[in-house]
């Protein structure tokens, strides 16, 4: 046996390499979604009390709670997944980071009003008062879970093509908008609809980075077939063609 096939085979699989760096990115993206919150909440630390800003505890929380799962979903999507084009990738890594960061919020606030937290706590900012309607409290999580299915299903499916994928996501974010308005109705205040804004836009932060290293990671060996992205050794210029 050669030396370089032995290399070859001793070295990891590209898929499994793929795999290791998507779950990297990941990391990163939930580091920008925690700085996005940050940053986009620091200026309300000086508007009135500074209760809105105290949001950032929760959605800290939650974030740093999502990392497990995150680890594991990124693994298994990178290894059973190509490359794309990096416009692609961090366009719909958006898209699906803010469904993630409009559920997320929605999602502490309804747990918070089935097991309120108590005074004064950090997780107290995002709690509601009390008045969600029962349908509300029981309603949202069967809509909320078949909204995270359909977009799971879009991203795992390597039967769907990319039309119905599309329309996946696109319908699970109409879920997770649906049972997220129904949540601020029952419970309307200025500090929760910009708390929602700005869950959203932290996540769609995070899911571009995480999109733009979904695109990148794995090498030349996980470029699909028939793609137009090229090899690092044949580029000349910039690092991709664009879509």
């Amino acid at each position: 046996m050669s030396p370089d096939r032995d290399a070859s085979q001793r070295g990891i699989q590209p898929r499994y390499r793929r795999a290791f760096g998507c779950v990297t990115w990941t990391y990163m993206g939930i580091l920008a979604f925690l700085a996005a919150a940050f940053l986009l909440l620091l200026p309300f630390r000086y508007v009135g009390d500074g209760g809105l800003f105290r949001l950032l505890g929760g959605l800290s929380g939650f974030g740093l709670l999502l990392i497990l799962p995150g680890t594991v979903l990124a693994a298994l999507l990178g290894s059973r997944t190509y490359r794309s084009q990096v416009r692609s990738g961090t366009r719909n890594g958006a898209g699906v980071g803010a469904i993630v960061g409009w559920a997320s919020f929605f999602t502490i606030a309804w747990l918070t009003s089935v097991v309120p937290p108590p005074p004064g706590s950090e997780g107290a900012g995002l709690a509601s008062s009390g008045v969600i309607s029962g349908f509300v409290r029981y309603a949202f999580l069967p809509v909320t879970l078949a909204a995270a299915g359909m977009v799971l299903y879009a991203l795992f499916s390597g039967g769907a093509d990319t039309k119905r994928r599309r329309r996946l996501v696109l319908a699970g974010g109409a879920l997770a908008g649906v049972a997220g308005l129904a949540v601020l109705f029952t419970d309307f205040g200025a500090s929760n609809l910009a708390g929602a804004l700005i869950s959203t836009a932290a996540g769609a932060i995070a899911g571009w980075v995480a999109g733009f290293g979904y695109a990148r990671t794995g090498g030349d060996e996980m470029i699909p077939p028939g793609s137009t992205i090229r090899p690092r050794g044949s580029r000349g210029g910039r690092g991709q063609t664009q879509a």
